[in-house]
């Protein structure tokens, strides 16, 4: 006999359990669904009950998930992708920049872009109610992937599969040093005159790091510093100090993280650059409601 409605499970349910399968924890799991651990506690166990059978091994120090949950987490990610295409088909039919809308976007773009294009973007679509959610490139990937996000505004290159995507600009590096630094001649720059030790970087898992060696062509990486910076705000702090110098986005010239600091910024070359942009899961009806939200931002990333 097929189960009747009362015995399936909410997608409420199985978004939690997705959640709490990838960060293996309940109180981060509890806190990426907006809900208190408690809440979360009773829904997994309503989940548990509901299926009749154990998804989750609980101690007091950390949570496993068992194999036949590792099976029902899979298809549970695959009930949610279903159930957004189905929402994404129904919201093709009305006009677009309305209702909910999920948004991923890397740290090192969305201290810059994000204070210049939102309020604008606010005022223009009203009834749009956007959701930002700010990760490294690989996990809002793969919540992307997941179904968890709509779209995704990050920078390339970045090697990506099943998504259509949408160049909105390219953002030039600079680079960065204290105004009164004596370990480069901004204006006379060149990289292999650079002391050993003296380039600092954001630590690894951020593509800017990535991006700044490629374009910026680092191939000695002597000149690196050991110490690498967990944030963007890190990094120029230490620049500030004359720890070092980096490469800085354009983007960020003219930000709050710049003010009040002794950091200037220099020109490279042309070819120092990194491109930004929108990505959504292929094929989505939704296509032409990101592209114009693409189009915007792009319009907007200066005010």
């Amino acid at each position: 006999m097929a189960a009747g409605p009362s015995h399936l499970p909410t997608i409420k349910q199985l978004r939690y359990f997705v959640a709490l399968a990838e960060h293996k924890h309940f109180g981060r799991a509890a806190a990426q669904c907006f809900v208190s651990q408690s809440a979360f506690s009773i829904a997994i166990q309503e989940l548990e009950a509901l299926l009749d059978a154990n998804l989750v091994d609980r101690t007091n120090r950390k949570v496993t998930i068992t194999a036949t949950g590792k099976e029902i987490a899979v298809l549970a990610k695959l009930c949610l992708h279903d159930v957004t295409a189905l929402v994404e088909v129904a919201r093709g039919q009305s006009r677009p920049l309305q209702g909910p809308l999920q948004l991923g976007i890397i740290p090192t773009i969305a201290p810059f872009l994000l204070p210049r294009a939102l309020p604008a973007l606010r005022k223009t679509f009203p009834e749009l109610k956007l959701y930002l959610h700010e990760d490294v490139t690989e996990r809002l990937y793969e919540r992307l992937s997941e179904g968890v996000l709509d779209v995704v505004v990050l920078a390339l290159p970045y090697e990506l599969a099943g998504i259509d995507s949408m160049e909105l600009f390219t953002d030039r590096f600079l680079l960065a040093a204290r105004d009164d630094t004596t370990l480069v001649d901004p204006n006379n720059y060149r990289f292999n005159r650079l002391h050993a030790g003296s380039v600092l970087l954001l630590r690894e898992g951020h593509c800017l790091r990535e991006h700044a060696i490629d374009a910026c062509k680092i191939r000695n990486t002597t000149k690196l510093n050991r110490f690498s910076a967990a944030s963007l705000l890190t990094l120029i702090e230490m620049v500030d100090a004359d720890l070092g110098v980096t490469f800085l986005p354009e983007m960020a010239v003219g930000s709050a993280m710049l003010q009040s600091t002794h950091v200037k910024t220099y020109p490279l070359s042309d070819k120092s650059y990194r491109t930004i942009a929108l990505v959504w899961r292929r094929g989505s009806s939704r296509a032409p409601e990101f592209q114009a939200l693409g189009k915007f931002l792009a319009d907007h990333r200066n005010g």
